[in-house]
């Protein structure tokens, strides 16, 4: 999904219709926000944030329960499986909730039936990053050199299925580099063993991987937008150093459990989408190179049937199996 993509979800999003007199007086008790990965992460960055102005403004307690493990998918079966009543949300990278469902052969879950899409939060570009010590400034001197020593670098992951993970797979089916993948249980994960020098490059939401590449631990080839990202004007797209239709990134997001009432759903996503574009929070965002974002939940549906399309075709092309 390209950022012009991403940018007209955001402009396109409708003001949705208020609760219905069936739940006049939602919430009436806390809210949890189920990540399923580990504290540090974009999701659940992102979690915390919204929560916190969701409880100012609603005055009850929303809080963040970090359920990782199995690539998600422990956190995304106990909100599928929690009561559709409006006080338990998955907050999840979008893209990585379709992969996990995809290539989970054990798991029954069923996107459409067990989830009702809710908001895109906010786009996060992935930065494509390795050590320091790795002996290249650009993409192309890294493909080079890559190709060079193949199965040399080693790629950390944010764990299997992850977004990040077929970031790489990508990268690798367009530039035809080999690597050994290291998974992980999270982004933060990832981010630690390339800082440390256990890997040598990854492909990790921005928001989360920005402030290790500002603090000199992790050097920054490339990020996966569309265009240049304000925040790095320096910093050229993976598309600009010569790999063709290569766009990637967290698209954030929150998704309730099936069944849950529209009226609900409507609500949450109208004070989501008006704490996101509150100066405070839209600069804290922006600052950090994520994009906020407010689709409505038809808007979140589309967009996750495009994301099984397009990760079903790389399942397909690559064979992959778990």
């Amino acid at each position: 999904m390209h950022i012009r993509c991403a940018a007209s979800i955001a402009l396109l999003a409708a003001v949705v219709a208020p609760v219905t007199a069936a739940e006049p007086d939602y919430p009436v008790k806390q809210i949890r926000f189920v990540v399923a990965n580990l504290a540090g992460g974009t999701s659940d960055i992102l979690a915390r944030v919204v929560g916190a102005k969701l409880s100012e403004s609603w005055k009850q307690q929303v809080i963040t329960d970090n359920r990782p493990g199995a690539s998600g998918l422990i956190g995304n079966e106990m909100v599928a499986k929690a009561p559709p009543d409006g006080y338990t949300y998955l907050v999840a990278d979008l893209g990585s909730t379709t992969i996990t469902v995809l290539t989970h052969d054990k798991t029954t879950l069923d996107l459409q039936r067990d989830f009702a899409p809710v908001t895109i939060i906010s786009y996060s570009p992935h930065l494509f990053c390795v050590h320091p010590s790795v002996p290249a400034a650009t993409i192309k001197q890294f493909i080079a050199l890559a190709k060079a020593r193949p199965g040399k670098f080693n790629f950390a992951t944010a764990g299997q299925t992850t977004a990040p993970h077929f970031s790489g797979m990508l990268f690798v089916q367009r530039t035809g580099v080999t690597w050994e993948y290291i998974p992980g249980k999270g982004g933060v994960q990832a981010i630690l063993d390339v800082a440390s020098g256990q890997a040598d490059v990854l492909f990790n939401g921005m928001l989360a991987t920005l402030p290790y590449v500002k603090s000199g631990k992790l050097k920054l080839l490339a990020v996966s937008s569309e265009k240049r990202n304000t925040s790095l004007p320096d910093t050229p797209t993976v598309m600009e150093s010569g790999v063709r239709d290569f766009v990637t990134g967290s698209w954030q997001g929150i998704l309730a459990p099936g069944k849950t009432p529209p009226e609900i759903l409507a609500r949450m996503q109208t004070e989501t989408r008006r704490i996101l574009f509150t100066p405070d929070v839209r600069e804290k965002l922006s600052g950090q190179g994520a994009e906020p974002m407010g689709s409505s939940p038809a808007e979140t549906a589309e967009f996750m049937r495009r994301e099984r399309e397009r990760w079903s075709q790389l399942i397909r092309d690559t064979h992959y199996k778990l």
